[in-house]
């Protein structure tokens, strides 16, 4: 996406992922420790110090990478020229040098914002949609018949913009995934003025917290809301949920700036797994997992995957290991 690789998943600890991950473990402690709530308090704390160190990684890794592909871009290397799509650092640089609409602080924001609010979001939802997909395996059989639609014999191939959009049954089973288990099961806004919500005034200057896991749990809107039925989704349906019912990104003018991207993101990595392998609950069937508002990588999820292969002549005929 910003055309640097940081090799997360072959560097055991590098320090920018390190880094990330200890940021969202001291904002959990802050959100739970009431005398952190204060700025003073905080920064005069181990944990308010150790922030600060964080931070500084984080914003000289950006500024590393911002400056060398500015470099790159005003020596007239970019990716297009090398037959490659422009990333989008590239295009956010294009913003700042011809146009001057965006501030170079600005894409460090952005790179910044996607880098720590995509980091484990997206991550902790491949965790769940896994598990709610090996429970049911009616589901599983549906998304093959997608995957094998779509894609064909060419499984090897790239993904493309035509591939996503035609992976609509998968886009309803992630969607009922985030309704179960939201990523961000809350998020505050600040209210600008005197707002009366079903005759209860929420005074101006006041953060009111909303919470999506309970959201998607009325049973006005999803009838039997604990059933993990992707069919709510589909076309002839999701007219029936009103507009601000269903926000696992949030909604408005401040929703996800990532939103897009995650959705890709998601449906690439599911599909490209279960075009490979079959995985099934091998252990614990029948139990509930616990949904616990944390930083996804402490999140535990008691099950365990069987694997299997996928055979040549059904998408449904599979040779299955535990």
């Amino acid at each position: 996406m910003f055309g640097v690789k940081i090799n997360a998943l072959r560097n055991d600890n590098p320090p920018f992922v390190r880094s990330v991950q200890r940021l969202l473990e001291i904002l959990l402690a802050r959100i739970y420790k009431i005398w952190y709530w204060p700025n003073w308090t905080f920064y005069l704390s181990k944990d308010g110090k150790e922030m600060k160190h964080h931070v500084k990684i984080v914003h000289d890794f950006t500024r590393k990478i911002i400056q060398e592909r500015k470099e790159r871009y005003l020596s007239g290397h970019t990716e297009k020229d090398r037959g490659k799509r422009k990333a989008l650092l590239d295009r956010l640089l294009e913003m700042h040098m011809e146009t001057g609409e965006l501030r170079e602080e600005g894409i460090r924001e952005e790179v910044n914002t996607f880098a720590l609010a995509g980091h484990e979001t997206v991550t902790v939802t491949i965790i769940w949609a896994l598990y709610l997909i090996g429970l049911h395996k009616d589901v599983q059989e549906k998304i093959h018949e997608e995957l094998d639609r779509v894609f064909e014999d060419d499984t090897k191939r790239p993904v493309t913009d035509k591939d996503l959009n035609d992976l609509q049954y998968l886009d309803c089973v992630l969607k009922e995934t985030l309704r179960l288990y939201p990523s961000a099961p809350w998020f505050g806004r600040h209210i600008p003025e005197d707002t009366n919500i079903c005759g209860h005034t929420l005074p101006e200057g006041s953060t009111c917290v909303i919470l999506p896991y309970f959201l998607h749990r009325d049973e006005e809107v999803f009838p039997d809301p604990e059933r993990f039925d992707p069919e709510r989704f589909c076309s002839t349906n999701i007219h029936k949920i009103p507009e601000y019912a269903y926000i696992p990104f949030s909604a408005g003018s401040r929703n996800c700036i990532g939103k897009t991207f995650a959705n890709m993101e998601l449906k690439v990595i599911i599909s490209f797994f279960w075009e490979k392998l079959l995985h099934r609950i091998s252990r614990y069937e029948g139990t509930k997992c616990r949904f616990l508002a944390s930083i996804p990588r402490v999140l535990f999820t008691q099950f365990a995957l069987g694997k299997g292969h996928r055979t040549s002549e059904s998408s449904t005929d599979w040779i299955s290991t535990s």
